[in-house]
């Protein structure tokens, strides 16, 4: 009896493909096109929520602020600004006197180095009715009564002379030659009845005045100044007589003295009326 040869399954079958279903393309761009949709609506619902969010912290943020600006500046004034702004002014003060150093000196540059033309700024008490050949400068508060000196007085003092850098509050500077009397030479001839800590400075017509501490007024770079960069003082800069502090912003820098005042008492400053620091170091 012989052995027959079993039937191969139809899927063997010699020659025969196997079926693949026909892809309805429709069907996926349309399944495609509402899942993009829903992710859509999803990142939109999450932009709303997050603007809701942002729009409520900011003006939270900015209520906060608000206030905070409206109590600081409900704060009892002191010298013409509330509380704490004159607070936060004297800190820096108090950081700037610490860092002060009687021998520490600005730095000096050659004559190359000199800002040609020099720069004109300010004219706060120059009167243009201002002669200077009539001009004489009052020291108040001297041992023995106030004395009046004029410009030939002021040149017999040893001559001094410097290449320093001007600097502004307002963020420019300048490189200046300056030559004149150290200040500390004429405070030593016209000495204060007692030891005191502080010197005002007042243009002849007092439309403008600073306030000085005495260290920074002995300091050995500290001029009263009647030339600029090798020649007399203009009428712009000051003539006859001006005050070339390097270790003060400018503005301390006060042209035209007309008195100088030992005290006791912090004297006025012009800009710190207007809110800036009164000691103004550098």
């Amino acid at each position: 009896m012989t052995e027959e040869n079993p039937i191969p399954p139809e899927s063997e079958a010699a020659g025969e493909v196997p079926l693949i279903a026909e892809v309805d393309e429709e069907a996926v761009a349309a399944a495609r096109a509402a899942a993009i949709a829903e992710n859509d609506r999803a990142v939109e619902a999450e932009l709303r929520g997050a603007t809701r969010r942002g729009f409520l912290t900011m003006g939270a943020a900015a209520a906060v602020g608000a206030g905070a600006w409206a109590f600081l500046r409900s704060r009892p004034p002191v010298d013409g600004l509330p509380g704490p702004f004159r607070g936060a002014l004297a800190t820096n003060d108090k950081i700037a006197m610490a860092y002060f150093r009687p021998a520490r000196l600005n730095p000096t540059y050659p004559a190359s180095k000199i800002t040609r033309p020099a720069r004109v700024n300010g004219g706060l008490g120059l009167a243009a009715t201002n002669d200077p050949a009539a001009w004489r400068m009052t020291i108040e508060g001297v041992r023995g009564g106030a004395r009046v000196l004029t410009l030939d007085e002021i040149k017999s003092f040893p001559r001094q002379t410097m290449i320093t850098e001007f600097r502004c509050i307002e963020g420019w500077s300048t490189i200046n030659q300056w030559a004149g009397a150290r200040l500390s030479d004429v405070v030593a001839a016209f000495p204060p009845e007692h030891p005191t800590r502080f010197v005002a400075m007042e243009t002849p017509d007092r439309g403008y005045y600073v306030g000085l501490d005495m260290e920074s007024v002995l300091h050995p770079q500290t001029l009263l100044a009647y030339e600029l960069n090798g020649a007399p003082l203009t009428w712009q800069h000051g003539a006859p007589l001006r005050l070339a502090i390097p270790v003060k912003y400018g503005v301390k820098n006060i042209k035209r003295i007309g008195t100088i005042r030992y005290t006791d008492v912090q004297p006025a400053d012009f800009w710190a009326e207007q809110g800036y620091d009164w000691y103004l170091g550098l």
